[in-house]
């Protein structure tokens, strides 16, 4: 990731309760539990707020885009009693429409009061309130390149559905509770398969799926490198990303959006450079496929004959080469016929049909005789 990320929206982090100091009297570990137990569970009363919040918004949504569809219809009638009916319509779409604004009034605030709550042990190293993770990575030696490789080559072929699967997510609430069900799949070689993903789907020219898998890659770069920067397991802290990506403030989402403008950038490089590669090889292979007898490409020795001689090949006439050739410098129809015969333009002595083969002789040897007697083989 670069330096663009921004991580100021991680700042405030709760010191844990092991810091604080307590009368030697107490039962310094009861008080450390019970202090954990109470709050856990506000957190857990927090969360399940914003959660009744958001269902409570979405269902008021969904009333009120009922209640407009029903003005409408009523608006094309012109009896009486669809004038009452639409009387009642509209009425409860302004009583709804203040309901909608009422319920995101209290998400508001329900979101400004959690981006002022420090974040503690447990929302920074949680999987889920069902369990929990390691807290802290250990300092592991570095892996070499090979055991790199070999790591991603078994992950992949262990978990390569999982990963495509999420690759082709959508909603960040999907994406969220896959990572719950799946928390193996948090990590680098993830992200890396995500990656080549992405530049296969480019070269295959499926432009709004790589889109697609693009932002899920950002998704699991962005969890990787706040994992980084807290320097805790990624498994534990996926879900606070989540958590800050639906309710962080303009400057984060903007941050994330011009990385995953730069990313997809980069793998439309990649799959041009791999692109113009593949050609490259395509055409070398039928380059030397197309070698002939000495080694040269027909296709470019006949690109070389002056275009008289051009002519005689695009016609197939041996009697019009031999009179060309006649015109032509002796020293230069020679170099010109043993580039023929090398590249496979001109098979002297083909055995492809008795009767070409006798004239083809002939006109072979009266091309050597023109030339002076100096024998092109």
């Amino acid at each position: 990731m670069t330096s663009r990320i921004d991580y100021s929206v991680w700042d405030h982090i709760e010191v844990s309760d092991d810091e604080d100091d307590t009368h030697p009297n107490i039962d310094t570990p009861s008080l450390f539990k019970w202090r954990h137990e109470a709050r856990v569970e506000r957190m857990d009363q927090f969360i399940k707020a914003g959660e009744d919040l958001e269902k409570g918004l979405a269902e008021s949504k969904r009333k009120l885009t009922e209640a407009q569809k029903k003005t409408k219809n009523l608006s094309s009638s012109v009896t009486d009693d669809a004038k009452a009916e639409l009387s009642k319509a509209q009425a409860e779409e302004k009583r709804l429409k203040k309901e909608e604004r009422d319920w995101e009034k209290k998400l508001e605030d329900h979101r400004r009061e959690e981006k002022k709550m420090p974040w503690s042990v447990d929302t920074l190293c949680k999987e889920g309130f069902s369990k929990s993770v390691m807290n802290v990575k250990p300092d592991v030696k570095e892996d070499t390149e090979e055991q790199k490789e070999q790591k991603h080559k078994t992950f992949v072929e262990k978990y390569e559905k999982e990963i495509k699967h999420f690759g082709m997510m959508k909603r960040w609430d999907d994406s969220q509770k896959y990572l719950s069900d799946n928390p193996h799949l948090v990590c680098e070689e993830t992200a890396n398969y995500l990656v080549i993903m992405c530049i296969d789907l480019e070269v295959e020219e499926k432009k709004a799926l790589m889109e697609q898998v693009a932002h899920q890659t950002i998704v699991m770069q962005f969890v990787l490198e706040l994992a980084k920067s807290l320097k805790v397991d990624p498994r534990g802290c996926f879900r606070q990303f989540f958590a800050k990506i639906k309710t962080a403030d303009q400057q984060y989402q903007d941050a994330f959006n011009d990385e995953l403008e730069s990313f997809k950038g980069r793998v439309r490089g990649r799959a041009k450079i791999r692109i113009e590669r593949a050609m490259k090889e395509y055409e070398e292979e039928e380059r030397q496929k197309r070698l002939g007898p000495g080694g040269l490409d027909p296709a470019e020795v006949y690109e070389s004959l002056p275009e008289e001689m051009q002519k005689c090949f695009d016609e197939k006439d041996i009697a019009m080469l031999q009179t060309v050739i006649t015109k032509l410098d002796p020293t230069e129809a020679k170099v010109h016929m043993k580039r023929c015969i090398d590249s496979g333009l001109w098979v002297p002595n083909s055995q492809a049909d008795e009767g070409d083969d006798k004239e083809e002789d002939a006109t072979y040897e009266a091309l050597n005789k023109e030339m002076g007697e100096q024998k092109i083989e």
